[in-house]
């Protein structure tokens, strides 16, 4: 039989007060931050009222700027992962001249004001180079205006949401063993054939990741939209910018029961797309 030596007991306790300051002290600083986005939703429902929620919805500029959100944000998060998935499968996986400078304009976006690429973006499209524009080029050519007009929207909202869902794939392809891809190719699949058949079907759970992270940033997205796209009701509004428009003319009871809208349907969004990736990862 082995005896515990009477300096260890000294030891473990000396662990266990260790242990509780760690808990303590991380428990404290993130409760902190909980309690604080607790706080702000709390407020937001004792602010309004079911009847203040039930007017501000049935207002038909506020339906349409939410049927103008789910379809715009859709767009965006389709668009996003189409990028994405390529972009940071080549990201993860090779090295190559200038590879630093990709993932550095890849980042652009998230760290830019939402205002300055707003104005980037216009001042893209009406940006004149010998007497040729490219949204002149786009309403008149192809007869399909862009700024202005729901285009703008998802373009801003694209324009943004992309580069989160870039960051997500990439790190989902470093977090899967090339090694699968090539044994796939010493039996006699190509490099294509190996992407869409091995990488892919591993990738499937940070793809649903960066879809939701990309609708989800989409749906929060105003700078770029108020800039490029405006604010215009039935046309170009989406929820984002029907907060501010309620807030503009002095409706705070309508601006708030909106944004609680937006916190419901972002909430809705992330459990589901995560039961999806729950099934796909346990299929």
């Amino acid at each position: 039989m082995f005896s515990r030596s009477p300096s260890s007991a000294p030891l473990d306790q000396r662990h266990r007060r260790s242990d509780i300051d760690f808990f303590l002290i991380t428990g404290v600083l993130s409760g902190c931050y909980i309690l604080l986005i607790v706080l702000l939703l709390g407020a937001d429902l004792f602010f309004t009222s079911f009847h203040d929620f039930r007017e501000a919805l049935l207002k038909p500029e506020i339906q349409a700027a939410f049927w103008m959100t789910l379809k715009t944000c859709t767009v965006a998060a389709i668009l996003s992962i189409w990028v994405a998935t390529p972009l940071g499968y080549i990201l993860s996986r090779f090295k190559f001249p200038g590879d630093w400078l990709i993932d550095t304009i890849v980042d652009i976006p998230i760290v830019l004001p939402p205002l300055v690429l707003g104005l980037s973006l216009l001042i893209l499209f009406h940006l004149p180079i010998n007497g040729w524009e490219l949204e002149a080029w786009f309403r008149n050519d192809l007869g399909f205006p862009v700024t202005y007009r729901w285009p703008a929207v998802v373009l801003a909202q694209f324009a943004v949401s992309g580069a989160f869902a870039v960051r997500t794939m990439r790190v989902t392809f470093d977090q899967i063993d090339p090694r699968a891809e090539d044994v796939a190719r010493t039996l006699g699949c190509t490099r294509s054939q190996a992407f869409l058949s091995v990488a892919l079907p591993q990738a499937s759970r940070g793809m649903t990741a960066a879809v939701t992270i990309a609708w989800a940033r989409a749906l929060g997205e105003f700078g770029p939209i108020l800039v490029f796209a405006g604010a215009t009701r039935f046309r170009t509004e989406v929820l984002s910018t029907t907060v501010f428009l309620e807030l503009s003319i002095g409706n705070l009871e309508a601006a708030v029961a909106v944004s609680l809208l937006m916190v419901a349907m972002a909430m809705v969004i992330l459990l589901l797309l995560r039961l999806i990736g729950g099934g796909l990862s346990s299929s």
